[in-house]
């Protein structure tokens, strides 16, 4: 059973806002910190840029839900969402620094025995990948659609989600 010491489900947002699109990850993370509560408790993680910080929140939990850019091969601004086993081949291709550590992390995780049951990484292909402290136009659009996808999911692993009193999962 769940509990605020060691939550069942754990939600990272990875990525680095001072390079664009990068930033996508941190910026849902902001928006549903800022907007949602979830019952039961659930971890919402900046991951940041955090490396190998981020294994024992892996380790401890049951699902992962990952939140960043995503480079899919589709339109900028296009939802991606990669199920456990699709997430390894993403992670080939490097969009950023901090996907090496994410990489990184879960492959000691899996070494260890210690992955989540549930993994999945929901984001959108981005448009650029520079020093800027925005997101692109095409990002920015799909910003909501992100936070929707992830709300989507978390009701399926059987979270209640809450928007200004009005619940929203089952």
């Amino acid at each position: 059973m769940s509990n605020a010491a060691v939550p069942e489900t754990v939600v990272i947002g990875v990525g680095n806002p001072l390079m664009g699109d990068d930033g996508l990850g941190i910026a849902v993370l902001e928006e549903l910190r800022a907007g949602w509560t979830f019952e039961p408790y659930l971890e919402l993680l900046d991951g940041g840029t955090w490396g190998m910080n981020l294994l024992p929140h892996v380790e401890g939990a049951r699902r992962l839900l990952l939140i960043d850019a995503i480079r899919a091969g589709a339109e900028p601004g296009t939802l991606v969402v990669l199920e456990k086993d699709e997430i390894p081949r993403f992670l080939a291709t490097k969009l950023s620094p901090h996907q090496i550590d994410v990489k990184e992390v879960l492959a000691l995780a899996e070494l260890r025995g210690t992955m989540p049951d549930e993994m999945v990484a929901i984001g959108l292909q981005p448009h650029s990948v520079e020093m800027r402290a925005s997101l692109s136009p095409a990002a920015a659009s799909g910003l909501r659609s992100v936070v929707g996808a992830v709300l989507e999911r978390l009701n399926e692993w059987g979270y209640v989600s809450t928007e200004a009193g009005t619940p929203t999962g089952a």
